[in-house]
């Protein structure tokens, strides 16, 4: 599923890009898709890039390889991570009635010292998926993530980490 519900009807390389979906359970009292698409660079026959920040999947984050298989549905599913990239994925949606309100731009803006790209699921959603590059300030960005969701600003979910994280 794309983010707004709606499934994809192409698998097609597009320009050296494809999209590349996994499976996973649904998680209780989260989002009930089941599935998640990500733009990916096509490296070989059965391997890509991922060039997204996922929103939904756990364990993988931009820059990862992953291989993939095609399903009898003609789409490119995604078997097993091939080489992590070192950068971590993390998850942050702002608490409505906190000093951010349903502000997605505030939650960026708060984390804008640290450079980090993100996606946004949607404006009725404001679920922000951060991609945090290897050579990031991981302990600073930790401590400013405990502290917004200390002092009620957001909620955060590490979905995707590495050891340089967790030592961090």
């Amino acid at each position: 599923m794309t983010t707004d519900g709606t499934a994809s009807a192409t698998s097609s390389d597009q320009g050296g890009k494809i999209k590349v979906w996994f499976r996973f359970v649904p998680r209780e009292g989260w989002l009930p898709q089941d599935t998640e698409g990500l733009w990916a660079e096509r490296l070989s026959d059965d391997t890509a890039r991922i060039e997204n920040v996922p929103f939904l999947q756990n364990g993988v984050a931009q820059g990862d390889t992953i291989r993939f298989a095609t399903g009898d549905d003609g789409l490119f599913w995604a078997t097993d991570r091939v080489e992590a990239s070192g950068d971590c994925t993390v998850r942050v949606i702002s608490i409505p009635a906190g000093p951010l309100g349903r502000s997605a731009a505030a939650v960026h803006e708060r984390l804008s010292v640290f450079g980090l790209g993100g996606e946004v699921f949607s404006e009725d959603f404001p679920l922000v998926a951060f991609n945090v590059p290897a050579e990031s300030d991981f302990a600073g960005i930790k401590r400013l993530l405990v502290q917004g969701q200390d002092e009620g600003w957001w909620h955060f979910e590490v979905a995707c980490m590495t050891d340089a994280w967790q030592t961090a």
